[in-house]
């Protein structure tokens, strides 16, 4: 167990190598459901409105696996390196406790309009970590470009931004994870900060086509190349098949671990 704890803390502060991250297994991913139900828990325990499976913690393991399924679909074609469901459940699962602020009570120790100013740092703090770990996940078991990283990125961020936009659910979102709305009207502060959620929101529809865009683009450039490699004579690509971006050769040797797949 200690050996486990010292890995999550190494991953969390972005130290984990890609040997480290080939060898994800059933233990880390029941830790990370561990903590992923805790900090449901934490994020809805003083919520009047929230639903039962939320009190519970339930939700955001329904979450987190939908979120996992998400980021699984949108790199696939990217053909990365090392990449199952189960694999990226686990990382996504093991990225909960930065969740743990949202728990915070901070309204009860500070005046809510300072308390709501604190919790929107709170979820841009979470958010930007997360993202962090997500490219991180990107770049050392994915083993994808550059450019390739830059659209799995923002891929998913933007579904998921259009989705809370089209079915107006921005508004709800940004008052659970930010502690708004709970005993009264936001003020001013937290206003300007909804407006900023909702200018994202907004700017997810307008660029969503451009995004959507330049990643079938880099996917139909990235299946192109791996084409020209099977096609090139076997003295020529072996070389380039391991090294190249998600080629067929790191996969195997993702897949031939004895890590979750």
């Amino acid at each position: 167990m200690p050996e486990l704890m010292r890995y999550h803390l190494r991953l969390l502060t972005f130290r984990a190598t890609a040997a480290e991250l080939e060898r994800l297994d059933r233990r880390h991913l029941v830790l990370g459901l561990a903590w992923t139900w805790v900090v449901g828990i934490g994020r809805y325990w003083d919520h009047p409105r929230a639903a039962l499976l939320q009190y519970l913690g339930v939700g955001s393991v329904i979450y987190v696996c939908v979120l996992a399924a998400l980021v699984w679909l949108v790199v696939l074609p990217l053909r990365p390196a090392c990449w199952s469901y189960p694999r990226v459940l686990t990382y996504i699962t093991l990225t909960a406790p930065p969740a743990v602020l949202y728990a915070i009570p901070v309204e009860r120790f500070t005046p809510l309009e300072v308390a709501q100013g604190i919790n929107v740092w709170f979820l841009l703090v979470v958010a930007l970590w997360r993202v962090a770990l997500y490219v991180l996940l990107l770049l050392r078991l994915a083993r994808l470009s550059i450019m390739s990283v830059c659209v799995a990125t923002l891929t998913p961020l933007l579904v998921i931004l259009v989705a809370l936009t089209t079915l107006n659910l921005e508004h709800a979102v940004f008052e659970i994870m930010a502690g708004i709305g709970r005993d009264s009207p936001p003020p001013t502060a937290a206003d300007d900060a909804y407006a900023v959620v909702s200018g994202l929101g907004l700017l997810s529809l307008v660029s969503a086509i451009p995004v959507l865009l330049v990643y079938w683009i880099q996917a139909a450039l990235v299946w192109e190349h791996h084409r020209k490699l099977r096609s090139a004579p076997a003295g020529a690509s072996a070389g380039g098949e391991g090294t190249a971006e998600g080629g067929p050769g790191a996969a195997a040797s993702g897949e031939s671990d004895g890590a979750v797949q």
